[in-house]
């Protein structure tokens, strides 16, 4: 695989990353809502639970870490989930639900990730076709 080691730094990175943040928000669920300004939320579980899906994202990230090239679908999940979260930020903003402050939020979770995450994408797409579809071509 093309840049395997430059793939599985990356996928350590997100993978820690996710599992800290995940924890971290478990534990105390109004902290972008504090760092933010908005108003705590009412139902914080709400946003505990977002960290134990996140924290759990973090275990898959270091599964693609471990054999990035069986990972494909795991990070084509992550990548979509990384367009997504973004386009509900933007609906928020836009409509005066959360400040662009929450932004942060955003930027963190999923801008950084994708480049890095296209590119690994680009690279394990063949070696995924071929065992999906048993091309040897």
């Amino acid at each position: 695989m093309q840049r395997r080691s430059f793939h599985r730094k990356v996928f350590l990175a997100a993978g820690a990353y996710n599992l800290i943040w995940g924890v971290w928000t478990g534990l105390d669920p109004q902290w972008l809502f504090r760092i933010t300004g908005m108003p705590p939320m009412v139902h914080p579980q709400v946003f505990a639970c977002l960290g134990m899906v996140i924290g759990l994202y973090g275990i898959l990230y270091l599964e693609v870490a471990r054999r990035p090239e069986h990972g494909w679908l795991i990070a084509a999940i992550g990548m979509t989930g990384k367009l997504l979260g973004p386009a509900g930020w933007i609906i928020a903003v836009s409509t005066g639900a959360w400040p662009l402050s929450s932004g942060l939020l955003i930027l963190t979770n999923d801008v950084i990730w994708w480049i890095p995450f296209a590119l690994y994408l680009k690279d394990a797409w063949p070696i995924y076709r071929q065992t999906w579809t048993g091309d040897r071509a």
